[in-house]
């Protein structure tokens, strides 16, 4: 962008995952940036939605010395009578002393500044493995979009090294900046969570008619280059996204509109497991009992979209129960959703 000095950007980051093989073509390095213009209910990334750093306490790492506590000068850490650590956010003013205080890195800091070329660092740490199994680096969040200048040398520095990149999107940003982006991406992520403006504002705070319109500009992009892939995603979340007749109005909508230049469809099915991620943030999350969907569920589902979207083009991905008394406890292993 003009003015800017691509030495001088830095965008936040809340967590960098390697080997990966969900968040776009082979095996990737996924990179979370922090804020996201959209406030999902069910998020499973509750630390990607604020743009500032945010205090992590990891219940399984502590010791009990609560030497975060004494550390805290804002008298914003307390411990409840089982041990459990508390941080007031309205009294925490970021200072990290607790962080530094802790021994057993129980206490985190969820935001990390980078510049493009130390994150492009980390990614050249990885080129290996991208060459061996045609992965790359995706741009993931929170959303990343959010933070579009310094995405947009991320993305030219990583395709001139000769990685392949990936863009993970709720799709809520600029058409100049999707315009901006798109040459120097190689495959678009893009969420499609609930056809209804209505719902979609009341589960993620935001209506969807400029996610709808960035759709289209991103499948006109595709036609007329033919060098980018389209996956669309919608989670399965219960009593918000999974209902036959959300997912039916979404393979309308992508049969009308973006068939001819999608890749796949993913169904992604709900993850309890970010229940963790909440208590690590003192934060309440209203899914934190909700259980797994079920195989029969997510099968009625996947049929519901096939009656309009060819079979070979959509899939349920993630973790299902088999029956629903399994629904009711965790996973025994961790799963992706989609934002």
């Amino acid at each position: 962008m003009p003015g800017l000095d691509p030495l001088m950007l830095t965008a936040r980051v809340f967590d960098i995952h390697r080997g990966t093989t969900h968040d776009g073509p082979g095996m990737r390095t996924t990179v979370f940036f922090k804020g996201c213009p959209l406030a999902c209910r069910w998020c499973q990334n509750p630390e990607g939605i604020g743009f500032g750093p945010q205090l992590q306490w990891h219940a399984r790492k502590c010791i009990g010395c609560y030497s975060c506590e004494t550390a805290c000068e804002a008298d914003a850490i307390t411990h409840q009578a089982d041990g459990r650590i508390v941080v007031d956010s309205v009294k925490c003013t970021m200072c990290g002393a607790c962080v530094e205080a802790c021994p057993a890195r129980a206490t985190t800091m969820a935001g990390k500044e980078y510049t493009v070329d130390e994150l492009v660092h980390e990614a050249m740490k990885d080129a290996k493995f991208f060459d061996s199994f045609e992965g790359g680096v995706t741009a993931s969040g929170g959303e990343p979009t959010s933070q579009a200048a310094f995405l947009l040398e991320l993305f030219k520095k990583l395709k001139a090294a000769g990685i392949r990149t990936a863009l993970d999107t709720c799709g809520l940003t600029s058409r100049a900046t999707l315009e901006r982006l798109l040459p120097y991406t190689d495959c678009v992520l893009y969420d499609l969570k609930i056809f209804d403006s209505g719902l979609h504002e009341e589960f993620t705070g935001r209506p969807n008619e400029a996610i709808l319109q960035n759709l289209a500009l991103i499948a006109g992009y595709v036609r007329e280059h033919r060098n980018v892939q389209l996956w669309i995603r919608t989670p399965l979340i219960p009593g918000a996204t999974a209902s036959a007749a959300n997912v039916s109005r979404i393979a309308q909508f992508i049969r009308s509109e973006v068939l001819d230049v999608m890749e796949r469809w993913e169904l992604c099915a709900f993850n309890s497991l970010s229940r963790e991620k909440y208590q690590k943030l003192s934060a309440v999350w209203e899914y934190e009992k909700t259980p797994l969907i079920t195989r029969s569920a997510a099968d009625s589902l996947l049929s519901a979209a096939r009656e309009h979207v060819p079979a070979d083009k959509v899939s349920v991905t993630g973790i299902v129960a088999e029956n629903s008394a399994e629904s009711a406890s965790p996973p025994a292993t961790t799963s992706t959703a989609s934002n």
